[in-house]
């Protein structure tokens, strides 16, 4: 596991900008002197929407509970094949290899590189850290993409990924930027939800927030501070 550190940090960006460059790392969490909490996050392949939620990118099936080949006590990488869909160069860097089968089950390791690999081939994920366990053909590998790594906004109907905050600025697609997880946030609602009434996705707009109705497909996203009117961006408490 890497080092742990804590608050306080000196970040570059404000809330209302955005970079081609990456400054900080994925994930980096970032206060306000009110109390509002945030991480740092990048676009996706579409400009985010200011007040929109946004979700981590959805998961690849392909490349989940994959066979990895042996590697010893203390190695610094492991090579797994793919399934039937191919990998961009560094798609899970910053990402984790989760071990979710005996020997090594339990364990999650941050991923520094990997190359482009085709569908069905085999890849070799290098890791910043080094295996705690031993992993065999016996082991399985699941390669969990950094949630914060390319968000999208919030589907209509079906979430394809985990919620991970709201856009506070309209990031120009693959920029990178700040996006907002606790404290009062101006949200897209939809539909008219009581003031203090838990508020959740997906709902019937991308990017916007519903009344929970208890369906068990939805995440919660925070409490409205006002009474909601549809289709307005309004005061909403966030905990993501």
């Amino acid at each position: 596991m890497p080092n742990i550190t804590s608050d306080p940090m000196i970040f570059s960006l404000t809330g209302f900008d955005s970079t081609l460059t990456r400054e900080h790392n994925l994930g980096a969490r970032g206060v306000t002197a009110d109390g509002r909490e945030f991480r740092y996050a990048r676009a996706g392949a579409v400009a985010l929407v200011a007040g929109n939620v946004l979700q981590a990118p959805a998961q690849v099936a392909n490349h989940q509970q994959l066979t990895p080949s042996s590697a010893a006590l203390r190695a610094t990488s492991v090579s797994v094949t793919l399934g039937a869909t191919a990998t961009t160069e560094n798609q899970y860097a910053g990402g984790y290899a989760i071990i979710d089968t005996t020997p090594g089950n339990g364990y999650a390791y941050l991923i520094s590189s990997h190359p482009a690999a085709a569908s069905s081939g085999v890849v070799v994920v290098t890791l910043a850290e080094p295996l705690m366990v031993a992993l065999t053909s016996s082991s399985r590998v699941s390669l969990q993409v950094n949630p914060y790594s390319a968000v999208i906004q919030s589907p209509v109907t079906t979430l394809t990924g985990k919620v991970v905050g709201v856009a506070v600025w309209i990031a120009a697609a693959l920029e990178y930027c700040w996006i907002q997880t606790n404290g009062v946030a101006p949200v897209l609602v939809a539909g008219t939800p009581g003031v203090g009434l838990a508020v959740v996705v997906p709902g019937t707009a991308a990017g916007c927030v519903v009344v929970d109705g208890a369906a068990a497909a939805t995440q919660v996203v925070g409490a409205m501070c006002v009474t909601g009117v549809d289709g307005k961006n309004q005061a909403v408490f966030i905990n993501i």
